[in-house]
């Protein structure tokens, strides 16, 4: 792809995306340019990546093609307010804040744009990231094509309905820090019978791993896949059974949930 791209915001998340796009080979690192309040920020990005830095929002959107808006939610107004003249009228807008609805960035740009609302996560940082990605009716299906092949290149991305994006935010976007949570308590487990601390964090966090791409390239039912370790009589269904007696799939689906609603009260 020969479009400019422009990050407004240099922090993890920014530099995951970059990081994605340099490493499928989709844009020269020459057509992308971050900005970053800081020059340590500013400076780290260039030695990372090679790309243009600079800490002038206004000129960095001019020319850009895709521009993505990679700072935190509260912030959008006041960035939004420095960026809206000088963003050329077919730029296609990434907003990837939570909380900042289509609706509400159309209105602080206060004008027709181009724009498209992404949820990544966290496990971004490592390629592994789920995304979701839903656009106003000004993006056509090739710039909406252009914009899932970016979120691909570090991870997974699914396109939704911006009615399901809050659900998003309970699922894959908040949901790397269940899994985290689940991932300790499992080690502190296999601490508490012995086993070194560094060696636990390691056997658990790499059953977690195995056992979602058992789900995701098997296309079985987790159910089905639950089944197959429990023996009769043997140690897995027995531990089942202890987590079904203490609530763990209702606690994880109200926690979830309760997530969800917090999104939501967010957007209002």
């Amino acid at each position: 792809m020969n479009q400019t791209i422009t990050f407004i915001g240099g922090g993890n998340m920014a530099s995951a995306i970059i990081g994605g796009i340099l490493g499928a080979n989709l844009a020269a690192k020459e057509l992308i340019t971050a900005t970053a309040k800081t020059e340590q920020t500013l400076a780290s990005l260039k030695e990372r990546f090679g790309i243009c830095t600079t800490s002038d929002n206004e000129a960095a959107v001019k020319d850009a093609d895709i521009i993505f808006l990679a700072v935190k939610p509260y912030l959008f107004p006041e960035i939004i307010t420095q960026i809206k003249n000088a963003v050329k009228q077919d730029a296609i807008i990434v907003s990837i804040a939570a909380g900042q609805t289509i609706t509400a960035v159309e209105s602080m740009f206060g004008k027709e744009i181009k724009l498209v609302r992404a949820m990544p996560n966290t496990p971004a940082l490592v390629g592994e990231a789920m995304s979701a990605v839903c656009a106003n009716p000004n993006i056509t299906e090739e710039e909406l094509s252009l914009i899932i092949s970016i979120f691909n290149s570090f991870g997974k991305c699914e396109v939704i309905t911006e009615s399901m994006m809050d659900v998003v935010i309970g699922v894959s976007g908040s949901s790397p820090a269940y899994v985290y949570m689940f991932i300790e308590a499992m080690a502190d487990a296999a601490v508490a019978d012995g086993m070194p601390r560094a060696q636990a964090y390691k056997f658990a966090a790499q059953s977690v791993l195995g056992s979602a791409k058992m789900v995701l390239e098997t296309g079985r039912h987790p159910g089905e896949l639950k089944d197959n370790v429990c023996s009769p009589g043997g140690t897995t269904i027995e531990a089942v059974a202890v987590l079904e007696q203490q609530g763990l799939r209702n606690a994880v689906i109200t926690a979830q949930r309760a997530c969800v609603r917090k999104s939501k009260d967010m957007s209002k």
